[in-house]
């Protein structure tokens, strides 16, 4: 059967970088394709080319067998290319079905040309049933979670009823059932006829939907496997060159005494339901459930980002009054936030200064930031967290999600940590980066700080941590130790089945 898309011996080269080298693959109709790599490897890069938005520096695009050197944005949408992206492309102030129709909306032809908003609604709907969305046509953008404007980002891609569909990252911020109905999607479209290309750092659901896997590292194609070679460790070791060692890695000791205990907890997200729970100096807390649970919720609470409504916050047995940040920071307690991009960096400043953020007097001389004693702070926690850029200089958004991780946490380690909150610690971060983001959370929990790890990765829930807790509607319905652990009693909690807790 002809390809639906061919890349021949593409190359991308960028002052001073090499990011694609001699590249090839192919992509048929009816075939659901896995990219893997690292960070970095060039997986953004060759995407960049698909939906002509660079042009390659040499190599040849053929679809359905058509040679071209190049196209641009508008050519690659009208040969049935779209895009699920994983940096949302939305907008905040339309409604969901603008945003799914963008530059497709149906149209009432009078004196006037105007959206037909009921029209655009009618199409818009089915769109979202088929995806599981909880959510209207009508909702504005900005009512939103991320979960749900991801679906929204998948829809507008159903939307446009391509032929060609690509998927970065299209789960990072999804629950498993709303995983588990996206793969169903995936494996209709491909029955269709549709060509997909699948890039994650889950590895599991390439496992489950992909026919094929191709490998970029450093830029070049590394490998290929077929569909009975798919293994978890066969990707890995194409994907870093080496086997990974397991997820888990035991404290040194047994926690601590004290700790942070939260006791009848009540947040604006569910002012009728409060929670107690105690994180531990010296262990890692995982906290799961499904999107909509309340973790989120809990985390910006404890941080003083939303008002506690009503509960005791105690630190090591002293009750303590966070009415903002600035409360939590001064007592240890710090957050790495779900949204890096948005809520953890200042992307056009440079990672000194967004590591010294929050420290910023320490560095002070008669109300004068001293460059040089912040630069030395920056470039200590560059070393020790292993930050890969040449210097502080760079502006942290130019960084890898691994590397941009690592600069938020690094904002915290410059002080001094007894609780950090990791809400999605390893959101559309790569298998290396992220076995480097789990060692340093076991450091820093062997150093006695307490972590609570909220994450919708079950994978990673049953493999970091050394207890469970598990939230519904907004309390705790459970919780696991360690011997107890399994995907099916993580779920049962989930979805309102109560255990003895842990």
């Amino acid at each position: 059967m002809a390809a639906l898309l061919e890349l021949q011996a593409i190359g991308k080269t960028y002052p001073g970088v090499r990011a694609l080298d001699g590249v090839s693959l192919a992509l048929g109709p009816g075939e659901i394709l896995g990219l893997i790599g690292e960070n970095g490897a060039g997986k953004s890069t060759l995407m960049k080319i698909l939906g002509g938005v660079v042009p390659p520096s040499e190599g040849v695009l053929r679809i359905d067998g058509l040679a071209r050197d190049r196209w641009d944005v508008a050519e690659a949408t009208r040969a049935g290319i779209a895009f699920v992206h994983q940096e949302l492309n939305l907008f905040d102030n339309l409604d969901v079905a603008a945003n799914v129709l963008f530059g497709r909306e149906p149209r009432r032809f009078g004196f006037l040309s105007v959206v037909d908003r009921r029209a655009s609604h009618e199409r818009v709907r089915p769109i979202l049933a088929r995806l599981g969305a909880d959510f209207a046509p009508g909702t504005l953008l900005a009512e939103l979670s991320i979960a749900q404007r991801q679906l929204v980002e998948i829809a507008r891609a159903l939307a446009a009823e391509a032929r060609i569909i690509i998927l970065d990252e299209p789960t990072s911020s999804l629950t498993l059932s709303e995983t588990a109905r996206l793969l169903t999607v995936l494996r209709e479209l491909r029955a269709g006829g549709v060509g997909l290309i699948y890039i994650t750092h889950r590895l599991g659901e390439i496992l489950d939907v992909a026919d094929r896997v191709v490998c970029l590292r450093d830029g070049r194609m590394v490998g290929a496997l077929a569909r009975e070679e798919i293994s978890h460790a066969a990707m890995i070791r194409l994907m870093i060159g080496r086997e990974l060692r397991a997820l888990y890695t035991p404290p040194a000791g047994p926690p601590g005494p004290g700790g942070l205990q939260v006791e009848g907890l009540v947040t604006r997200a569910f002012p009728g339901r409060g929670l107690d729970l105690t994180i531990r100096p010296g262990e890692i807390l995982g906290l799961a459930g499904l999107v909509g649970a309340g973790r989120t919720s809990l985390a910006r609470a404890l941080f003083g980002i939303d008002p506690v409504l009503a509960g005791e916050v105690r630190l090591d047995g002293k009750r303590l009054s966070i009415r903002w940040p600035g409360d939590a920071v001064a007592a240890g307690i710090y957050l790495v936030p779900e949204d890096r991009k948005k809520d953890g960096l200042v992307l056009d400043m440079p990672i000194a200064e967004n590591i010294t953020l929050a420290s910023a007097s320490h560095y002070a001389h008669a109300g004068l930031i001293d460059r040089a004693e912040e630069n030395r702070a920056a470039e200590a926690q560059r070393a020790s967290l292993r930050i890969k850029t040449p210097d502080c200089q760079v502006q942290a958004g130019t960084l890898s999600g691994g590397n941009q991780q690592k600069v938020v946490l690094g904002k915290w380690l410059s002080m001094a940590p007894k609780v950090i909150l990791f809400d999605e610690p390893t959101r559309g971060i790569d298998v290396g980066a992220k076995g480097e983001i789990y060692a340093l959370m076991r450091a820093l929990s062997d150093r006695g700080v307490g972590i609570l790890m909220i994450s919708s990765d079950m994978e990673e829930v049953l493999g970091v941590s050394d207890r469970i807790l598990v939230m519904h509607e907004g309390r705790i319905s459970g919780g696991l130790e360690r011997g107890a652990f399994s995907e099916q009693a993580v779920l049962r909690l989930a979805i309102g089945h109560e255990m003895e807790r842990a």
